[in-house]
């Protein structure tokens, strides 16, 4: 008698992937749907011979959707939305093999890699010239203010210039590259009365201004190794008068009158003359006719 026996394959074995602990090494400006794991890499294998479903999760909180596989059959892990350092640098996806389908009642063997992801910063933007303030939700931009000052005329000072709101100085926002900044000046200097030291931002005079004039400077700071990456800003320079003398008030003492249940911005009246306003007035010996 010829018995013919059929082994029916059971499923016992899970899903195995050959590396279940994967880190890589991803830059900020990698282009959308670059492959960051290759499909071989993160293939799991089963000794039933089983069709594998995978899945993907990240662990990290406000890290979901950057980075996705390719199909349900398909594990290549890609990056789905462009990347921002600020935002977050680093994650861990947990990416799941599993010997049925999500929705199969069957008994379901699975397998778990955990892929360590960690962003490095790219050179994506340009210099911040400081004091700057940074928009709402939106760490890609810094606006500063204009510097500003003033310089005597006929008169040459030894010393950088002191400007408001301060000295001038720029950085490089990308803060773990932090490349050196280089200063120049690009516009407004007219007959080069100013120089600007390439290395601090110091601004100083090369000669004398003989007029009022006001000059609007135009300076440029470029990162060293990348000139591509640029910032300018403007500085306001007036040529005044020299000020040899301080301010003085024309009283040592004034002496005012106010009357109860008065509005607000009511005048304040001269002590012994209710009918006129006190006013306080200085004057300046450098300006006669102020």
């Amino acid at each position: 008698l010829e018995v013919l026996v059929t082994i029916l394959n059971e499923n016992d074995n899970s899903p195995v992937f050959a590396q279940p602990n994967i880190t890589r090494d991803v830059p900020e400006d990698t282009k959308v749907d670059t492959a960051i794991v290759a499909r071989e890499e993160v293939t799991a294998t089963d000794a039933d011979l089983d069709t594998i479903y995978y899945e993907l999760t990240t662990t990290v909180q406000g890290t979901d959707g950057y980075f996705a596989i390719r199909g349900v059959n398909n594990p290549e892990i890609y990056l789905q939305k462009a990347l921002d350092y600020d935002k977050f640098n680093s994650t861990t996806l947990l990416l799941y093999a599993r010997d049925r389908p999500v929705s199969s009642p069957e008994a379901t063997n699975t397998a778990t890699a955990a892929i360590t992801i960690t962003i490095q910063q790219s050179d994506t933007r340009a210099p911040w010239f400081l004091p700057c303030t940074q928009l709402h939700n939106d760490t890609s931009v810094c606006i500063s203010s204009p510097y500003s000052g003033r310089v005597n005329i006929s008169e040459v000072s030894m010393e950088p210039l002191l400007l408001q709101p301060g000295p001038i100085y720029a950085v490089d926002p990308d803060h773990t590259i932090r490349d050196r900044i280089v200063y120049s000046i690009v516009g407004g200097n007219t007959n080069e009365v100013f120089s600007v030291d390439a290395d601090t931002g110091n601004l100083t005079m090369n000669k004398i201004v003989t007029t009022p004039d006001s000059f609007l400077l135009q300076v440029m700071a470029t990162q060293a190794s990348n000139i591509r990456k640029y910032s300018i800003a403007t500085v306001e320079i007036k040529a005044i008068n020299k000020s040899n003398f301080p301010p003085y008030f024309e009283q040592g003492v004034y002496n005012g009158t106010v009357f109860v249940g008065l509005p607000q911005r009511s005048f304040v009246y001269q002590a012994g003359d209710p009918s006129t306003p006190l006013v306080i007035t200085a004057m300046d010996q450098d300006f006669p006719d102020v």
